[in-house]
């Protein structure tokens, strides 16, 4: 036993830190938490031990009693295959322009390179993890959105047996979002999409973006005017008046369906943060953006807060 000042200090922190956090692992002990891992996340950071500490809190969040379930993008890794390929990525709305040798990229990147790095990340620490598809057990079964995007589809129905049953087993999903409509043809989802209907189908208590932003903000230009919490309808604000546009589009509108279709919180977090969503979830102050339904239950949830808290 040491009777160091520094070192008795740095002890009684992390004791401080497992206080405040019990009672969130009291709230949160077997509820669903979907989390979507963006391609950004994975590929845009300089901090090499991002992905680790992104599989440390995964792992940690099953160990204390919640069914995390990771869906992933791989916008970037995608893009880059398409590159080296001699192909030009083309976008509409945030959305990639998928022809039939984009599609089968896409499938390639994402289940045979971004899907197992995030599995073998998470199952250092144990048999945690199970790569799926949006395939398997046909999960997301999806129709084309627009002829002028190709083979980009939209959801339109999610079949959660699959992820129920490897949750029941206490395994960790981890989604690639290919999905095929009645025929079997693949389609690219755009990930945030996928990851909001997933939620809904599973009845998630929270559905959570990492991305490379900190936020959402009221000015794109200030970083001072991030917004930490708001409402469904201030957002269907924000994309009138242009304030959220390009690629955040999808991300926002996927959190607005969520939240009007019956999950509690959706939160947008920088996932280059070391441990963010230990932050977002085991400490008071939070992190990001958390986007609720309506002023009603925005309200419900801070005063709740305020309890927990005292």
């Amino acid at each position: 036993m040491t009777n160091d000042p520094d070192t008795l200090i740095s002890s009684a922190l992390k004791a401080s830190t497992l206080v405040e956090a019990l009672p969130y692992i009291r709230r949160f002990a077997g509820k669903t938490i979907v989390i979507k891992y963006g391609g950004n996340a994975l590929a845009g950071t300089s901090d090499e031990d991002a992905l680790a500490h992104f599989a440390e809190d995964i792992v940690l969040m099953r160990l204390v009693g919640m069914r995390p379930v990771v869906v992933h993008g791989g916008g970037p890794q995608i893009s880059d295959l398409m590159r080296r390929l001699g192909k030009t990525s083309e976008f509409v709305n945030g959305l990639r322009v998928t022809d039939a040798e984009t599609v089968d990229i896409a499938r390639m990147v994402l289940k045979g390179q971004v899907n197992p790095q995030l599995v073998a990340a998470i199952n250092v620490h144990g048999n945690y993890a199970v790569g799926v598809s949006g395939v398997d057990g046909g999960l997301i079964r999806a129709a084309p959105r627009d002829p002028a995007l190709g083979f980009v589809g939209d959801v339109t129905e999610v079949r959660p047996r699959v992820l129920s049953g490897l949750l029941d087993d206490e395994f960790i999903p981890v989604i690639a979002t290919i999905g095929s409509d009645s025929s079997g043809q693949a389609y690219n989802i755009n990930a945030d999409t996928a990851a909001g209907a997933i939620a809904v189908a599973l009845g998630a208590e929270k559905l959570i973006y990492l991305t490379d932003i900190e936020g959402l903000r009221s000015d794109v230009d200030d970083p001072d005017s991030l917004i930490r919490q708001t409402t469904a309808d201030h957002l269907d604000r924000l994309i009138a008046d242009g304030t959220i546009a390009g690629g955040m589009i999808p991300k926002v509108t996927s959190c607005l369906d969520a939240v009007r279709s019956g999950v509690e919180r959706a939160h947008i977090l920088d996932g280059r943060i070391a441990h963010v969503l230990l932050l977002e979830l085991f400490t008071d102050d939070g992190i990001g953006t958390m986007v609720m339904a309506d002023q009603a239950g925005l309200d419900a949830h801070l005063a709740s807060t305020q309890e927990l808290t005292a």
